[in-house]
């Protein structure tokens, strides 16, 4: 096991390491962050696990986040820490030249000889900030009412799909009311086959 710190660290030369395992420790402060312009949150401590297994061909990468962020509460807006935890896998291939299109597949052209982790290592921890940050004591609260502080946070999707079904269930009534006796006797033979 090899334990990270430094900036260049996390990069990885993946060409004189033997078939096999290999596992890498970082620990991840708010310093970090600064590189990304991110600071949606006022101080993080991470511990980054990078399981590597290098095969004949390709590479298997499993990261693994654990630690805490302080962070603001989204009712109280009093600071509190928050726990997080977060895991991702990536295969890396080798091909004619760089593709990083897919999330879960990083193509290196083949002369490469190290991977640079630093990118999913942030992804992974941002990723792990949930959207909604309610303290324990706020969630608590009596006075606090999910159900509102949720419509807060829904997205429009979630909006459009409630008001068609909405729409639809009042078209439905409408539908059946409007149907004249006659067609009714109709749409009964219909059925009846």
């Amino acid at each position: 096991m090899y334990l990270m710190n430094t900036e260049k660290t996390y990069s990885i030369s993946f060409i004189g390491l033997k078939n096999g395992e290999h596992t890498f420790e970082y620990q991840i402060g708010s310093d970090f962050f600064k590189n990304y312009d991110y600071d949606d949150f006022n101080r993080i401590e991470a511990n980054i696990s990078v399981l590597l297994n290098k095969k004949a061909t390709l590479l298997e990468v499993n990261f693994k986040a654990k630690g805490v962020v302080n962070v603001p509460c989204d009712v109280t807006n009093e600071d509190f820490d928050l726990p997080i935890e977060n895991e991702f896998n990536l295969v890396v291939k080798f091909g004619e030249e760089f593709n990083d299109d897919h999330d879960e597949i990083l193509i290196l052209p083949m002369n490469e000889y190290e991977i640079n982790l630093s990118q999913y290592i942030y992804e992974l921890l941002v990723l792990s900030i949930p959207v909604k940050r309610v303290s324990p004591e706020a969630a608590e609260d009596e006075d606090f009412d999910e159900e509102e502080f949720d419509f807060l946070f829904r997205d429009e999707d979630e909006d459009n799909e409630m008001e068609e079904s909405q729409e639809e269930e009042t078209t439905s009534d409408s539908d059946q009311a409007d149907i004249d006796p006659r067609w009714e006797k109709l749409k009964k033979l219909l059925t009846d086959k």
